[in-house]
């Protein structure tokens, strides 16, 4: 008994175990915690199935992806090779050409603007040049003012030929501001959607109002140009047009129609919207009848829609990913030959505005 005694004497309380053990676990726990935050996320490219659900839209791209990674490693993800690389460069090559061909543009009318090209001449004159040469003898003159290396005959040059022209240009660096943006966002929406579910909810929608953005302006320099003498028809044409972007772009605000399983539905909003301009299309047709231009209007027309329409296709049916599922994770799939069927078609509208614009300036409008 005095054994026993002495021993419940020298043992510890329970309640002061417990409050000595249970104090060295949560110790551990935060130490635990504390070195679990401070450690990176690993950036690896992973496989469609190991993707949360809201990245899945192509089952048949099956390999190397980027899934919620830090901005920071998104964005320099730029400069490695994945599945998205190709679908960020083309848009981004084409935002860089749209940007050089509206500054030689502004060069044409802007002497403050030429006197600045002449001191940049080199890098921005052969982006100009190089596309120039690619879609033909009209751009090529377009793209002569490039050439200047002395600024002041550059500021000279600019003020002949906005002197020389009779009808103003807004209507044009509309479409071209238009088709910067629709470039920008949709290279952005592909370089950082892999961030987080909520950045790729915001890039989706600012990419569908790219998309409707550029299908708005594409009709502004033709149908302003051609009945630049009835506005009244301006008016209506311009007004519907814009009228169907808004509508769609609040359409596809919805999270539902963000889906996947609604990309066809997304794509005939936006074709939908394009096929519009066939009313206004017949009535410019005749009306300019007797144009000598009208046939090289309609083929840069024709070459424009059957860009879009043709991307369309790839878009909705994935091919050529849907016959070899893994063989074009890297390159030649279906969004990719889209993202290059844009960028032939925004070009080939631009060869049409030229031509619109110069066969304004050179009619004028009959004295009423």
């Amino acid at each position: 008994m005095a054994m026993e005694s002495a021993y419940q004497e020298l043992a510890p309380e329970p309640a002061l175990v417990a409050m000595k053990g249970g104090g060295e676990g949560k110790k551990k726990r935060k130490q635990k915690k504390g070195g679990g935050g401070g450690e990176k996320k690993e950036c690896r490219l992973v496989s469609y199935h190991e993707l949360p659900d809201y990245m899945k839209e192509n089952e048949f791209i099956l390999n190397y992806y980027r899934s919620e990674w830090p901005i920071l490693n998104a964005l320099l993800s730029l400069f490695s090779w994945h599945n998205e690389t190709i679908n960020i460069w083309t848009h981004l090559l084409g935002f860089v050409v749209f940007f050089g061909l509206t500054v030689l543009h502004l060069g044409q009318y802007f002497p403050q603007v030429a006197d600045l090209i002449g001191h940049l001449s080199w890098p921005i004159s052969k982006v100009a040049e190089n596309v120039s040469s690619n879609i033909g003898d009209v751009l090529s003159g377009a793209a002569s003012l490039m050439q200047t290396v002395n600024p002041a005959a550059g500021a000279a040059m600019a003020q002949t030929a906005a002197a020389a022209a009779t009808s103003t240009r807004w209507p044009f660096f509309v479409f071209l501001a238009g088709a910067m943006f629709c470039l920008l966002s949709s290279a952005a929406c592909h370089l950082l959607s892999c961030h987080s579910h909520r950045l790729n909810l915001f890039l989706i929608r600012l990419d569908y109002t790219g998309i409707a953005v550029m299908i708005v302006v594409s009709f502004f320099p033709p149908i302003y140009y051609i009945f630049q003498c009835e506005p009244r028809w301006q008016v209506v044409y311009l007004s519907a047009i814009t009228a169907a972007g808004v509508g769609t772009v609040y359409a596809l605000m919805s999270p539902k129609l963000s889906a996947a399983r609604y990309r066809a539905h997304r794509a005939l909003l936006f074709v939908g919207m394009g096929l519009s301009g066939v009313v206004p299309a017949v009535h410019a047709v005749a009306v300019n009848w007797h144009e000598p231009r009208r046939n090289v209007t309609l083929a840069y027309e024709g070459a424009m829609a059957a860009s879009y329409l043709v991307g369309t296709a790839f878009y909705l049916t994935r091919v050529p990913e849907r016959w070899l599922p893994g063989k074009f994770d890297l390159c030649g799939h279906s969004h990719q030959i889209f993202h290059a069927l844009v960028i032939a078609g925004a070009l080939a509208h631009y060869g049409a505005a030229i031509v619109f614009i110069q066969a304004r300036d050179e009619m004028g409008c009959p004295a009423m």
